[in-house]
């Protein structure tokens, strides 16, 4: 399928590099937090207090479960930080379209996000030890997953985009080549 995405921990940037690499390729942007917040008339944070973790992640396969169903493309889709994690949902997240790890450091993510009492896996005591462990065991399912990787920790958004539409494009080349 035609479609672009986003991986990677909570503040690698996914939403906003997304939403340019929309703006580049002229596609339509998504994020599957924010659609399944909307489903469910719920924040994240709610969902994940009254129903639990598990109760997300099922929120998050039957999702990607639907958007292959419906069989949209040209979308670039950012997606939840833990959506990866499941091997159900890397397959279906391939099957999607282009996926692309956004590589950022803990010491890059907790800069960004360290304001940000919206995370609720980060309401904790510590939160920078907490990053550092969690993107420790999720970052070989991210790389397992994608089939681009972009180091964000240098670049802006803008910069991260441009480099995601120029990769992309470049594997779309190679594949249709093999």
């Amino acid at each position: 399928m035609e479609n672009i995405i986003l991986t990677g921990y909570m503040g690698s940037g996914k939403t906003t590099v997304g939403k340019n690499v929309a703006a580049f390729k002229q596609y339509t942007f998504v994020d599957t937090d924010e659609m399944i917040a909307q489903q469910q008339h719920k924040s994240i944070s709610e969902i994940f207090a009254a129903q639990g973790e598990q109760a997300f992640r099922d929120m998050e396969t039957e999702l990607l479960r639907h958007l292959i169903a419906e069989g949209r493309e040209r979308l670039v889709i950012s997606t939840g930080g833990g959506m990866p994690l499941r091997a159900e949902n890397r397959q279906l997240l391939a099957r999607l379209g282009k996926v692309v790890y956004l590589k950022a450091s803990p010491a890059t993510i907790y800069n960004r996000i360290k304001e940000d009492t919206t995370r609720p896996l980060l309401q904790c005591e510590d939160p920078r030890k907490r990053i550092g462990e969690m993107l420790a065991s999720r970052e070989p399912l991210y790389e397992e997953g994608a089939a681009l990787t972009i180091d964000v920790n240098e670049l802006g958004p803008h910069e991260a985009a441009q480099r995601c539409v120029e990769m992309a494009d470049r594997l779309k080349c190679y594949i249709g080549l093999s």
